[in-house]
């Protein structure tokens, strides 16, 4: 099995590409190891290596975010290992598929004219944001929508990233307010 691995714009996090499927579609973050017991084998024996903060798991990737006392020289062979030996035997990287997060809105009502904007937001967000994020090892969830303030989550590489705060706001909030003039500020939850 051939794994890509790519550094993030977070030094803590490292992408890991494996040349096959890795939840088959949506992402799923485990930020702790009794999470992973009932979500991902895979992350769950990553986990089991000290200094691991969280995994993220994509539809072709995964990023693991480690703490900043250890080197990826000294975690990243591990981490391949682990990769290579749950695929080869079969172990299924996410265990049920309503762990899998679908990345749409929770059931809030909005008005007719904010579900104009909602449905425009997660649009956007799905066909300009979220592809240049993933390329980051992470992805940005749209939870809420509230008198112009949009209200994301930042998912994997991108969570606790350095360069998260400049990503919002120079970034998806520039390409939503181009998009939607009714879009005031984004708020991180």
């Amino acid at each position: 099995m051939f794994i890509q691995t790519e550094k993030t714009p977070n030094p803590n996090s490292l992408k890991f590409i494996p040349d096959c499927e890795v939840t088959g579609g949506a992402s799923l973050e485990i930020k702790d190891k009794e999470d992973a017991k009932e979500k991902s084998e895979l992350a769950y024996h990553i986990f089991a290596l000290d200094n691991v903060v969280s995994v993220f798991l994509a539809h072709n990737f995964l990023s693991v975010t480690k703490t900043d006392n250890i080197n990826w020289e000294d975690i990243k062979p591990e981490i391949l290992n682990i990769i290579m030996d749950c695929f080869a035997f079969g172990n299924i990287s996410v265990l049920n598929d309503n762990n899998i997060c679908n990345n749409s809105n929770k059931e809030i009502e909005y008005n007719n004219e904010d579900k104009v904007i909602v449905e425009q937001i997660q649009e956007i967000l799905k066909t300009h944001v979220r592809p240049a994020v993933a390329r980051d090892g992470g992805d940005i969830i749209f939870h809420s929508y509230d008198r112009g303030c949009v209200y994301l989550e930042m998912q994997g590489a991108c969570a606790g990233c350095p360069s998260a705060a400049i990503t919002l706001q120079n970034g998806v909030k520039n390409v939503l307010q181009h998009f939607i003039p009714e879009v005031i500020d984004i708020k991180t939850i």
